[in-house]
């Protein structure tokens, strides 16, 4: 299997607090994915903030409009400082996401760093050099920017 991976930076004009209230409540996923792709929480009752061992199931239409379900599992949490959340049902073969947040400056460097697998061997791969790779870099070029336009107005 081979594995890829995505990694992104972006300074943020908040505190890490700010930072972590903000990425670990799971509602406010909805508000930084490309409303195109129809991001939905199944999952009921879930927390202000996320915890070892969460949960969360989605619903989320990344091509062509084809439902796909999301069980992800939140791992390894250090509040405030850095989570994971790694796919346990889903569209990807292997889906690990570590999110770090550091104070530098007075602002909050956050990383992402996506690490993950696409089945179908050689078909896999070549669906990622054609598509899954762009339209992951997509989705989290919208995040960022929507991101900075949530923390520019505060």
């Amino acid at each position: 299997m081979k594995k890829y991976e995505l990694y992104r930076e972006t300074v943020l004009p908040i505190s890490v607090v700010e930072a972590w209230d903000f990425f670990s409540n799971p509602s406010n996923l909805a508000k930084i994915t490309p409303v195109e792709m129809e991001f939905k929480v199944v999952t009921k009752d879930l927390p202000e903030h996320i915890h070892n061992g969460l949960m969360i199931e989605y619903v989320v239409r990344p091509l062509a409009g084809i439902p796909l379900k999301w069980l992800s599992q939140i791992s390894a949490v250090n509040a405030p400082f850095s989570f994971v959340d790694e796919q346990q049902k889903g569209p990807y073969a292997y889906w690990h996401h570590e999110h770090t947040f550091e104070e530098k400056n007075g602002a909050v460097l956050m990383k992402d760093k996506v690490t993950y697998a696409i089945s179908f061997g050689w078909l896999g791969q070549l669906a990622n050099k054609l598509i899954v790779r762009k339209k992951l870099a997509q989705i989290f070029d919208y995040r960022t920017e929507q991101i900075l336009t949530i923390f520019k107005s505060k």
